[in-house]
Parts: C-alpha cells; structure tokens; sequence
C-alpha cells in the first residue's frame, strides 16, 4: 500500500450526507496525525476547513488571508468579509 507524503482532495464532502463527511474528514485528519501526511484541500464548507491546522483564502487567484487552527464559525466569519470585499470591489468605479 502506498503512503503518499502529499493528499489532494478536492471538495471531498461536496456530495456526501453529514455523517459520511464527517467520516472523511476523521479520516483525512487522522492521515496528517498517524502518518505525518499534508493534505491539500480544496472547499467552501467552514466546516470541512476547520478540519484544517491552516486555511488559506484565495480570491481572484491570489492569496488574501489566513486562519490557523481554525474553527467553523471563524472560517465562516472570514468568508463574509471576503465576499464582502470582493462585493465592493465589483462596485467600484474603474479608472479608464
């Protein structure tokens, strides 16, 4: 069996009932904790993140903040204030 050193998972609970994410998540957790995997997610659910020891937020392709040892409500909290940045950023005039 292999044990890869780096996990990509992209939207990994994106299709699966509460129970079964969990599962997954338990599971991706315990490959950083037992193994001393890195797992490299990709999603939008706050708490699939707070699964995370780091979150990184991108937005239009760039890096624009972080959380460490993150919990779902902070990761939701950080959410809102980006849309909301974006939101205004849309609505400003553009020079030209």
């Amino acid at each position: 069996m292999s044990r890869p050193e780096v996990i990509f998972a992209d939207e990994p609970t994106g299709n699966l009932d509460s129970r079964s994410g969990a599962e997954v998540l338990s599971f991706l957790r315990n490959s950083v904790r037992e193994f001393g995997q890195t797992i490299v997610m990709v999603t939008h659910d706050p708490n699939a993140a707070s699964y995370a020891d780091r979150v990184i937020f991108l937005a239009d392709g760039r890096i624009v903040d972080e959380l460490r040892s993150p919990s779902a409500d902070a990761v939701l909290d950080k959410l809102k204030g980006l849309d909301a940045k974006v939101e205004s950023a849309a609505d400003a005039p553009r020079a030209g």
